[in-house]
């Protein structure tokens, strides 16, 4: 049976009457009754004692009508669900974003968002840029920030901004000139996002660059976040490779010294969706908040990549 020949049932069985069912679905009294007639015919049973002024349910009828109607009101609620992710009112929305969010301008993202759209439930995720890409490739969210390189297949990527990544050491001579690559391996090596290691974008061009000269490097201490690194690195406990964002943190030591590459390496930010998928109003709505955020924090020495428009934050906070 179909979904219209259950709505003709539904609404004849609850408002007695074929003619009433017509004109509550905007339909003519024949087709109604065709409608619930190929019900009959089809399990070969009726569902209506016809004949009185008003019609009334047969056995069969009383079990269908519970059955239509919980169809009918699941799909009341798909309806209602759908339009709230049109409108706001609800539904909700998952998107990744870096995972040193609050270098790069991006802590205040959650409370705007919010306050904009109180009833849509955010999901949030910092996760490190393979595992977003993948995350968006397969679905879970719909799109994110991540950072260049990563898989391409199955991805949107519009490339945002470009930032230096520098070298870091509690050792001034070692940033008094730029950092040559073959030099590295002279200090203990400290590196961060020990789970994904080598994947990491940033720790990549570095390998590259040390492979081209013939250098291994080894780090003697893996940990998680860059925060963990900044903290060895002060202790003197080796030298390390950051974002030049988390540099310009007021908390940054001043006991850890930077300097840039001899060749210079960068963190490529972006915002990527799945293919051939187009984001949901929510879904587009932080997104541009989020590549406003980003791209708010830019100086001089940051190269912007994108040259789409840009919602200014004020408007967009002003919902």
């Amino acid at each position: 049976m179909t979904v219209t020949q259950l709505q003709a049932f539904y609404y004849a069985a609850t408002l007695e009457s074929f003619t009433a069912a017509a004109d509550y679905l905007g339909m003519t009294q024949p087709t109604v009754s065709e409608l619930v007639r190929k019900i009959e015919s089809t399990y070969g049973l009726p569902l209506f004692v016809r004949g009185g002024r008003r019609l009334v349910l047969t056995t069969a009828g009383r079990t269908l009508l519970p059955w239509a109607k919980r169809l009918l009101d699941g799909m009341l609620g798909a309806e209602t669900a759908m339009n709230s992710l049109l409108t706001g009112d609800g539904g909700t929305v998952s998107f990744g974003i870096l995972r040193n969010a609050g270098y790069y301008g991006l802590s205040g993202l959650a409370a705007v968002f919010c306050k904009a759209h109180p009833n849509v439930h955010l999901r949030l995720v910092g996760q490190n840029s393979f595992e977003v890409a993948d995350a968006v490739r397969d679905g879970e969210l719909e799109g994110g920030l991540l950072c260049l390189p990563v898989p391409s297949d199955g991805l949107e990527i519009v490339p945002l901004m470009r930032q230096q990544i520098v070298w870091a050491s509690a050792k001034p001579e070692r940033c008094a000139r730029p950092m040559r690559v073959e030099d590295i391996p002279k200090e203990p090596l400290i590196l961060y996002d020990a789970h994904h290691g080598w994947h990491d974008p940033s720790r990549r061009q570095l390998a590259q660059q040390a492979q081209m000269k013939g250098v291994t490097l080894e780090p003697i201490i893996e940990i998680e976040t860059v925060g963990a690194a900044v903290d060895l690195v002060a202790h003197g406990l080796g030298d390390t490779i950051l974002p030049r964002a988390v540099t310009m943190d007021a908390d940054f030591p001043s006991s850890v010294h930077t300097t840039s590459f001899e060749h210079p390496i960068y963190d490529t930010f972006a915002l990527v969706t799945r293919k051939g998928w187009e984001l949901s109003p929510m879904a587009s709505y932080i997104a541009d908040l989020a590549v406003a955020m980003l791209l708010s924090t830019a100086v001089t020495k940051d190269e912007i990549l994108y040259d789409g428009p840009v919602v200014p934050l004020s408007a967009q906070q002003n919902g």
